[in-house]
């Protein structure tokens, strides 16, 4: 099993907070022979509406000395995840959870807004020193 992201617990904390119920952790995927790791799967019911929404969410630091190295990596792993997720449990919405740090870095520079703009991907934006989340692109639309 792959190492935990130095702020797995932070993100937790902000999930929990923000009424989420931690499921998985991590939440595994199979796809044939290929194990795979998402970092947690959690669940909201919402109670109007006696629904249940699931997400995984895979956490990056982007605390390389590359921020584009970085992004790389992430949107490269996002996109195998999401691809396997859809097959094997396509009610469950993929995110993957940055600090408003890079949020602020290289999700802010022309590359991040392209990749948010041509919605390659669903983003968790949490500060990880409050531990709250602070932004869901594109919003989870959710009646708390």
């Amino acid at each position: 099993m792959p190492a935990r992201d130095a702020y797995h617990a932070n993100l937790i904390n902000a999930l929990v907070k923000d009424n989420w119920n931690i499921t998985d952790d991590p939440y595994i995927m199979k796809w044939g022979s290929r194990d795979m790791y998402v970092d947690l799967g959690a669940s909201l019911l919402l109670a109007a509406e006696k629904e249940e929404v699931k997400i995984a969410v895979e956490l990056k630091s982007f605390t390389s000395r590359s921020p584009m190295n970085d992004l790389e990596n992430a949107v490269g792993q996002y996109i195998v995840y999401h691809d396997v997720l859809k097959k094997i449990e396509p009610e469950r919405i993929l995110y993957l959870a940055v600090d408003v740090k890079p949020y602020e870095g290289i999700f802010s520079e022309p590359i991040g807004e392209l990749m948010l703009a041509n919605q390659r991907l669903n983003l968790l934006v949490f500060n990880k020193s409050e531990e709250v989340i602070i932004e869901w692109i594109p919003s989870v639309n959710i009646n708390k």
